[in-house]
């Protein structure tokens, strides 16, 4: 018995003992043990209630290829390249990456746990199995580079729909590309480009979202972190569904910043839009700036409004902070 095994057997919530586990699987109950040592290891809090056995704090959903495609429109369905779910990955756009070569337009990965995923900047995103959503998609572009500006901007539209369309509120966007809450970090958006300046090119974009996130994780995330489970009243909606309105929302808004760019888009931005006549102070490239949030501008740059009139803002490399 595997990890992914352990887990599927514990994700009713119910509790069952590692003798029942062992038998079930035919392996001894100290190799059931380490099964479940792994899963706490990655985060995952396995409870153990003495004779009763091991069990979770609630239920989960495993992810599922067969659920997820379920939950497609038939014309949602037929535009998919691919779509896989993995127990495991080193990171989802990675995987796809590798592929980049092969693998056909609008590919979607999804990995229950990532053992080296990455967010801005290099920093590690963490991936505990069962827990939250991982998910990179694999778009074509004719045009080059310079038809992208404002992509991660309107892929936070686009992440903002689908939980609007779950009934999930309280989700807003910091420019560039985080999905946050009152409360903290509730995602990320990852954009990697490959191909030409002018065209063709490929973007590999990858989307890490906290559907329900523990004491523990919170800590080590290292700064104020929310999920969608505080924001739907303790308990988040089904995993498979959130992929499946996920995947949904890209295909079609993937398809409408194809054909209108960031402009499609930057009116359905600015309500989402949190740093939105806020005072901020930015850092990086261009030194040190203070000045209110003024929106984004049709091609996705941040707008500050300062002591020496209007600044627009490109480079995804500084920093924002609200004061």
């Amino acid at each position: 018995m595997q990890a992914r095994d352990v887990l599927t057997a514990l994700a009713t919530g119910e509790a069952i003992s590692g003798a029942t586990l062992a038998e079930t699987a035919g392996v001894t109950r100290a190799a059931i043990w380490k099964q479940i040592e792994t899963l706490r290891a990655k985060g995952v809090p396995i409870e153990a209630r003495g004779a009763s056995g091991y069990r979770l704090p609630w239920p989960l959903q495993m992810l599922d290829e067969r659920t997820i495609r379920s939950q497609l429109p038939g014309t949602v369905a037929s535009r998919l390249g691919a779509l896989e779910v993995h127990w495991e990955l080193d990171s989802t756009s990675t995987e796809l990456q590798r592929r980049l070569a092969d693998a056909p337009d609008m590919s979607f990965v999804l990995a229950e746990t990532q053992s080296a995923g990455r967010g801005r900047r290099g920093r590690s995103w963490l991936s505990p199995p069962g827990l939250n959503l991982y998910l990179s998609c694999l778009k074509r572009f004719d045009a080059g580079f310079a038809a992208l500006s404002g992509l991660s901007l309107a892929l936070g539209v686009v992440v903002l729909r689908a939980l609007d369309s779950l009934g999930v509120a309280g989700a807003g966007l910091k420019w560039p590309n985080d999905l946050l809450s009152e409360q903290g970090k509730l995602g990320g958006i990852l954009v990697e480009l490959s191909g030409e300046y002018q065209g063709p090119c490929a973007a590999v974009i990858g989307i890490g979202l906290n559907l329900r996130l523990t004491d523990a994780l919170r800590a080590q995330a290292g700064q104020p972190s929310d999920d969608l489970a505080r924001l739907n009243g303790g308990t988040p909606p089904d995993r498979n569904r959130v992929a499946a309105a996920l995947i949904h929302a890209l295909v079609d808004g993937l398809a409408e910043f194809e054909r209108d760019g960031f402009a499609g888009f930057a009116q359905a931005y600015r309500p989402y839009d949190l740093l939105l006549g806020k005072s901020l102070h930015l850092t990086g490239a261009l030194g040190e700036l203070d000045g209110i949030g003024a929106g984004v501008d049709a091609r996705g740059a941040l707008l500050l409004e300062t002591s020496e009139g209007l600044r627009r803002v490109d480079s995804a490399d500084v920093s924002v902070r609200r004061v």
